[in-house]
């Protein structure tokens, strides 16, 4: 296993660049032979997505290399605190699996989480790796463990 260094930033508006490259490589970042890559995001669009304060988008980086990505959003609720994290995306280069990334992305979320006050987190896995993945850092399934939520979509023509 090669030692991997983690510097971990979050993105700024100026960072549009960065939303089309990980677009263009997405594939990379995912379970193998899932996609390729996603649309290029609109750069007007990325700006304004990443100038809002409850998008949290950060990226992990070894030298000049993206090695993962960490997208969440910060939710208002209607009860208690008033907000909660939403753990929309992670991502880890299939090279760098397996050599703490994608847990330092996820330390970094909680350390952010701590320094803003903000508490809960919940997050959808996808795949039993992902599911695994999550139970190694802490995350269960919410009782009663038979519900399973069903993902919906509908695009407006």
């Amino acid at each position: 296993m090669r030692r991997v260094s983690i510097y971990i930033r979050r993105l700024t508006e100026d960072d549009v660049p960065v939303l089309i490259l990980l677009a263009a490589q997405d594939g990379d970042f995912d379970i193998q032979g899932r996609i390729e890559s996603i649309e290029a995001p609109d750069p007007v669009r990325a700006r304004a997505y990443l100038a809002n304060p409850t998008v949290l988008f950060w990226i992990s980086l070894d030298a000049e290399i993206i090695t993962g990505f960490l997208q969440c959003l910060v939710l208002p609720i209607r009860t208690g605190r008033g907000h909660e994290v939403l753990v929309y995306e992670i991502g880890v280069r299939q090279a760098f699996r397996r050599n703490g990334v994608g847990r330092a992305l996820m330390t970094h979320m909680e350390s952010w989480m701590r320094d803003n006050d903000l508490e809960e987190m919940w997050l959808a896995a996808d795949n039993p790796g992902a599911e695994r993945f999550y139970k190694t850092l802490g995350y269960a399934r919410r009782e009663p463990e038979y519900f399973q939520p069903v993902y919906m979509s509908r695009e407006l023509a």
